[in-house]
């Protein structure tokens, strides 16, 4: 079994920056690609960004790109979110998952991934 982990999530203006941070347990993660993912209040768990096995290859949703970067630490079994000029219409519980199969492509589909953490509140405030 795989235990996720999210920390780093907060209070924030907008404009402001947060780094998140899903450190896993129970098993070694560096041949499966991992995701951030996202789910407002109401609202579906959307993709927010995806990194391969490697780190070689990442994802980003359209509504996020040049402003999150998404990273991993295969030598720490974490995978990490840097955001930056964060809006109000950032506000979710953000979660990290992995896809247990090894060396697979980015998936932005919620229902394609195995193991996920509890996730953590982000809230911009304007």
């Amino acid at each position: 079994q795989v235990q996720l982990v999210e920390s780093g999530g907060g209070l924030v203006q907008a404009g402001g920056s947060l780094r998140l941070s899903c450190a896993a347990s129970g098993r070694t993660l560096s041949t499966y690609p991992m995701g951030w993912f996202r789910q407002a209040p109401g609202k579906e768990r959307d993709f927010v960004a995806g990194i391969s096995a490697s780190g070689g290859s990442t994802d980003y949703a359209d509504s996020v790109k040049g402003r999150f970067t998404i990273s991993r630490d295969n030598a720490k079994n974490t995978v990490y979110l840097q955001m930056n000029s964060l809006k109000p219409e950032d506000t979710a519980v953000y979660y990290c998952a992995v896809r247990a199969r090894s060396y697979s492509y980015i998936r932005k589909n919620a229902g394609e991934y195995d193991y996920w953490g509890q996730g953590t509140q982000v809230t911009v405030s304007s």
